[in-house]
């Protein structure tokens, strides 16, 4: 896995979200599974309102506390000048600008390379004088095929660094 530091802008996203834990996404209740089925069976990447569809994020915000408390997660796109039209369950939320620490998997199924990125980002701040800010962390997914290959992923994950 590779890592760098970047400082990144206020991004404006609108999506489908939930609330959960890391222990109940470990578990049989994780609702992640289904956040990704209904944003994926929404259609929203065709919406006249999203700018750059080939790009996919998940945030994560709204922290409880740390990496064991309760969070948000919105699956979505970047937000354009119009207004995203249809479902009224998206929500907008914003990708705080910040410095952020990248970690970019490998390449592979994403219920792997997913879950193997995580458990890098958690040893890597265990050890590191680096501190999690917990302001806002994302998953991106871009991609330039008109489909995304789920048996060949590669996620970079943004993490908010103090």
């Amino acid at each position: 896995m590779t890592t760098y530091t970047t400082d990144q802008p206020e991004i404006q996203l609108i999506g489908v979200s939930t609330r959960t834990t890391n222990a109940e996404e470990t578990g049989q209740n994780g609702r992640l599974p289904g956040l990704w089925q209904t944003f994926f069976q929404s259609g929203m990447a065709s919406n006249p309102g999203v700018v750059n569809p080939h790009r996919i994020y998940a945030l994560y915000m709204d922290y409880e506390s740390d990496v064991n408390g309760a969070y948000t997660v919105l699956i979505g796109h970047e937000a354009g000048g119009q207004a995203v039209q249809g479902d009224t369950d998206y929500k907008a939320a914003v990708i705080p600008a910040a410095r952020y620490r990248v970690f970019t998997s490998g390449r592979g199924p994403a219920y792997e390379v997913v879950p193997q990125a995580w458990r890098e980002v958690w040893a890597y701040f265990k050890e590191s004088p680096e501190e999690r800010a917990y302001t806002g962390d994302f998953e991106l997914y871009d991609y330039d095929s008109p489909h995304i290959d789920p048996a060949n992923m590669e996620v970079r994950i943004y993490i908010a660094i103090r």
